[in-house]
Formats: C-alpha cells, sequence, structure tokens
C-alpha cells in the first residue's frame, strides 16, 4: 500500500504543480479568460487516465492465463522504463519547471483556445497515462485481490491535490528539487521490484526460461501471508522464493539506476544557480495568492 501511496504522491503533485503554475501564470497576468480551456484540456486528461487504467484491467480479464502473465509482464519492463525516464527527467527539470511551463503557455495564448486545450492536456496527461500503467503493473504484481493497492493510491493524490492547493494558496513552501529526489530514489526501489516481478510473469507466460530455478526459498522464515509477508510484498514487492532470473534483473537494475540517479555528476555544475532557483521554484507566485 505504501508504495502505491508513494506512486500515487509523486505523479499527483507533479500534475498538481503544473496545473498550480499554468493558473497562476494565467491569473498573474489577467488571462482569466484562458481558465477554462485549461481546465478543458485537464479534464480530457484524467478522463483519458482514468479510461486506460479501465482498459487495462478489464480487457485483461478477457486474456487466457499465459497471455496475462505475458501482457503483464511486458507491460511492468515498460511501466518501469518509463518511471525510470520520468525520474530522471524530473530531477533535472524541476529546477525550472516554472519557466518551461510558461514558454509553452505563453505560445499556446497566441494560438488560440486549441492550443491551450492541448497544453494542458499534454502537461497533465502524461502523468496520468504514467500513472494508470504503473499503478496497474505495481497492483499486477502485489496480486493479493485487495483494494489496498487502490487506496494508497487514491489516497497519495488526494494528499498531492492538498499539497497543491496549499502551494498554490502560499502556505507551503516545497524545495522541489530535494523533493524529487528523495521521491524518486524511493520509487526506483518500487521500480526494481516491478521489474522482477514483470520477468517473473514473463517466464510464466513461457516466454523466458527458468521459472523453476529458485534464487532462495526462505518462506519458512517470512511466510507470504503473514503481517510482515505483506508489508515487504507491498513496499517492495519482495517475493521470498524467486527466480536466478528475478534476482539478477532487480540487482542490475536497481544499483546502477541508483548509483545514478542519487551521484551528483551533471548537477554540480552552476551549484549557486541551482541553489536560487531551487529556492524561487518552492516559492507560490504572489499572484497565486491574489
Amino acid at each position: 500500500m505504501f508504495s502505491n501511496y508513494l506512486i500515487g504522491l509523486r505523479e499527483g503533485l507533479e500534475a498538481s504543480l503544473v496545473v498550480c503554475i499554468l493558473i497562476a501564470y494565467l491569473v498573474k497576468t489577467d488571462r482569466r479568460d484562458a481558465l477554462k480551456p485549461i481546465w478543458i484540456g485537464i479534464a480530457v486528461a484524467i478522463a483519458i487516465a482514468l479510461g486506460f487504467g479501465c482498459a487495462l484491467e478489464f480487457g485483461s480479464q478477457e486474456l487466457t492465463f499465459k497471455a496475462q502473465e505475458a501482457l503483464g509482464g511486458s507491460l511492468s519492463v515498460l511501466a518501469v522504463v518509463l518511471v525510470t525516464w520520468m525520474v530522471f527527467w524530473m530531477r533535472r527539470t524541476a529546477r525550472h519547471l516554472k519557466a518551461e511551463l510558461h514558454g509553452k503557455l505563453d505560445a499556446a495564448l497566441r494560438m488560440g483556445t486549441g492550443a491551450l486545450v492541448a497544453t494542458a492536456f499534454l502537461a497533465v496527461g502524461r502523468e496520468g497515462l504514467e500513472t494508470s500503467l504503473f499503478v496497474w503493473a505495481s497492483v499486477h504484481a502485489a496480486g493479493d485481490g485487495t483494494p489496498r493497492p487502490l487506496i494508497g493510491v487514491g489516497l497519495g493524490i488526494a494528499t498531492a491535490v492538498v499539497l497543491g492547493w496549499l502551494f498554490y494558496r502560499g502556505a507551503l513552501k516545497i524545495n522541489l528539487a530535494k523533493f524529487f529526489t528523495w521521491t524518486g530514489g524511493m520509487l526506483v526501489v518500487v521500480a526494481a521490484g516491478v521489474l522482477a516481478y514483470g520477468f517473473h510473469d514473463l517466464q510464466e507466460a513461457d516466454w523466458l526460461p527458468g521459472l523453476n530455478d529458485k534464487a532462495f526459498d526462505i518462506s519458512g522464515a517470512i511466510p507470504p501471508d503473514s503481517w510482515y509477508g505483506t508489508l515487504l510484498k507491498g513496499v517492495f514487492n519482495f517475493q521470498p522464493d524467486p527466480t536466478v532470473l528475478q534476482v539478477t534483473v532487480w540487482l542490475l537494475y536497481l544499483i546502477p539506476t541508483l548509483a545514478l540517479f542519487l551521484a551528483p555528476v551533471g548537477f554540480a555544475s552552476g551549484k549557486g544557480k541551482v541553489k536560487a532557483s531551487d529556492e524561487q521554484e518552492s516559492q507560490p507566485s504572489k499572484a497565486s495568492q491574489s
């Protein structure tokens, strides 16, 4: 449940901040007439993300067992690729997210209503589709048949909406670079578990060999149905009897990805500018408080 809460919080806060920045900029530039197209684009993005999630869930139920495992494994790998790209992109972009969105919004204002709808849709829709895919993959990996993963996602998104509103009203200061670094690191750990389980699905679908080659089996010490076994599975997608391939994939992904993500290389240059930009990004626009 915690891992899904983290997904909802992280992706939801990205979308919330994007919405806050777009709306605050329109208010600041006295273009309140452009708010309606922005909200239309946001609503369309949310609807498509929900529809995508429903299509994944209900469409997969019509497949055979092996087809379900093949689909689940393939989409898990795709979800990890997208989330990995997202956390690296966001760590670099968080420092100048506001300026980037302002530039896109200026161009859209010159082009008209359709461009405004498209700008809001693309800004929010990417997070929505990524969230739907990664949440589906995470819930599929959990496979406990309970609504806890979805509850976790819902609570995470609700928390993100509240934080976004507080940010907009000026009641909250957020250092975006630090926030996305910490949550990005935790998401890399979650993604490693999803990736390993995705490869297990591909083994069950007979796409990959080695299903019966167990790396270890500690089911006796950590029963899957125990509270701590459930907790480990919910947070890290931990499996007490993984295959050799699962452990290999988990290690090959987690260690280098986490090392690259946390490494200061590429972020040290222009240190003073980074700090100033972080502080600026953590402050809500004065116009947003009007």
